[in-house]
């Protein structure tokens, strides 16, 4: 039964024995694929709450959602070796949770890394996925989006309290996003950070920085193209920010070539990675996952 805020933990062991988290949004439908979110880099399971609730609660097809917090993330463990936040390792832990969840097969929602995730997951286990959504994240990551977040995590600000953190964020991304509001400023440093010892802290392992500040910008970026076409057989919406630097317009239009079952949209006045609870997204990834579940 969930909680009064709408959600259940769940805790899961790692094939290496670390203590994983997840929430679970809602009951298991046998008509509706469950929703499997995953989120970015340095985020975790908080940033899909209002979306989950609005899923789980579809006064037509609602249905369970699972929202995942990576080893180092939200209420996961931290793990000892950093060079463990690694999407192959991560793409592991999320099999490992739905093995434990009883859950063959379901909708998967990626958020920037949990995008890149989705990939991984098409090469090792394909029949996993029966509709896909990528959130602001494609084949190819621009190297100057890469650069910009580790710009962000190198100055990583340290405010005090979550009004602070609210105008840090604010001053720092509203060129990128000028269509949230004030409670969407505020959702998402909520998301970010956590309180521990009367002062706020970034939810996450502060070592998990490394896997980005040891990335060699000078040299092309890894692409995704064959894992991309692996994913061709599965309905599929992809989103961008207006303003993101991390997946270009260019990259969205040659996706949408090679996708038969592809659905763009590009979300005015927000960048990386687009707020997926905010406008009128829920409702139009509510209308995706009925129309794939219809074949």
């Amino acid at each position: 039964m969930a909680q009064a805020d709408g959600y259940e933990d769940f805790h899961y062991t790692s094939t290496d024995g670390l203590k994983l988290h997840a929430r679970i949004y809602g009951e298991r439908h046998v008509a509706a694929l469950p929703a499997i979110c995953l989120p970015g880099l340095t985020r975790n399971a908080a940033d899909f709450h209002d979306l989950a609730l609005y899923l789980s609660r579809h006064p037509r097809s609602p249905r369970q959602v699972v929202a995942f917090d990576y080893r180092g993330r939200g209420r996961s463990d931290h793990d000892r070796n950093w060079k463990n936040y690694d999407v192959l390792v991560e793409s592991g832990d999320i099999l490992a949770g739905l093995a434990a969840l009883g859950i063959e097969h379901g909708a998967f929602i990626g958020t920037s890394r949990g995008g890149v995730i989705i990939h991984v997951l098409g090469a090792m286990r394909p029949t996993v996925l029966k509709a896909v959504l990528l959130n602001d994240i494609g084949p190819v990551v621009e190297g100057a989006g890469l650069a910009q977040i580790r710009a962000y995590l190198e100055r990583a600000p340290k405010p005090k309290t979550f009004a602070e953190a609210i105008e840090i964020s604010r001053a720092a991304q509203k060129d990128n996003f000028s269509a949230l509001s004030d409670a969407d400023w505020e959702r998402m440093a909520r998301a970010y950070y956590r309180e521990e010892n009367g002062t706020l802290v970034a939810d996450f392992d502060p070592a998990l920085t490394n896997t980005v500040t040891t990335v060699d910008l000078n040299k092309p970026l890894p692409q995704l193209w064959p894992q991309f076409e692996g994913l061709r057989g599965v309905p599929m919406l992809a989103i961008r920010g207006e303003n993101s630097k991390l997946l270009s317009a260019e990259t969205l239009e040659e996706m949408a070539k090679r996708h038969p079952r592809i659905e763009t949209f590009t979300v005015e006045g927000q960048g990386h990675a687009p707020l997926l609870e905010t406008g009128d997204l829920p409702v139009r990834i509510a209308r995706f996952l009925e129309n794939a579940e219809r074949g």
